[in-house]
């Protein structure tokens, strides 16, 4: 990694982790942020479900569909520590950039599987486990790191939330992930680095947005 590139990385983060404590700071903020974060959730939950056929749920599937949706409840309960009564729904007042956060899973998806379509000329049952994968994938890389910096932001201002149970269970979906993804090639990792790139570029522009809610 260039001098250059680091530079870049390392002001990113930064600014992501001041406009976190920002947020933390400001209780209307943060309740729209966990529910923002909840809906991102249900909204993976939703997709992994309806990306498969009824008859190809397997054990892993309906696992990683199930602490998608739990993810996606516990986030909605941490807002009743801030807030009894904020945030009951999905509604656009409720969230944080609410038109880019329900497009961002979906941007990403179209995006993985135009590269997929392109590289591979898969059919629809091979295109559908792959992007469920790769995209997967890219989703938990990012969840990785963005609960880390979020729980230590957490963590700095005493807050009562806790995302540390997700952080957890994210990490399990991401070595599973790895495992799988080293199955469907032996190339996986120069995928990785392109699959990174394109959800970094994606995720930036989310974030962005949010961060200027703020």
């Amino acid at each position: 990694m260039s001098a250059i590139l680091e530079k870049t990385q390392s002001k990113l983060q930064n600014d992501e982790k001041q406009a976190l404590l920002d947020l933390i700071g400001d209780n209307w903020s943060h309740c729209r942020w966990l529910n923002t974060l909840s809906l991102l959730e249900n909204t993976g939950a939703r997709k992994i479900s309806s990306s498969q056929r009824f008859l190809d749920a397997n054990e892993k599937i309906l696992q990683h569909c199930f602490e998608e949706h739990r993810h996606a409840w516990y986030l909605k309960k941490q807002i009743k520590k801030l807030d009894v009564a904020a945030c009951p729904t999905y509604e656009p007042q409720y969230l944080l950039a609410p038109v880019a956060s329900k497009h961002y899973l979906h941007r990403l998806d179209v995006a993985i599987s135009r590269i997929i379509k392109q590289r591979t000329q898969p059919d629809r049952k091979a295109l559908v486990e792959a992007s469920y994968l790769w995209v997967t994938y890219a989703i938990e890389v990012r969840a990785s790191s963005l609960y880390d910096t979020y729980q230590s932001c957490l963590e700095l201002m005493h807050s009562p939330i806790s995302v540390r149970s997700i952080i957890a269970e994210e990490e399990n979906h991401l070595a599973q992930m790895k495992a799988d993804l080293a199955a469907w090639s032996d190339d996986w990792r120069t995928w990785a680095d392109e699959i990174e790139q394109l959800e970094d570029a994606l995720y930036q522009q989310w974030f962005a947005k949010v961060a200027s809610e703020l």
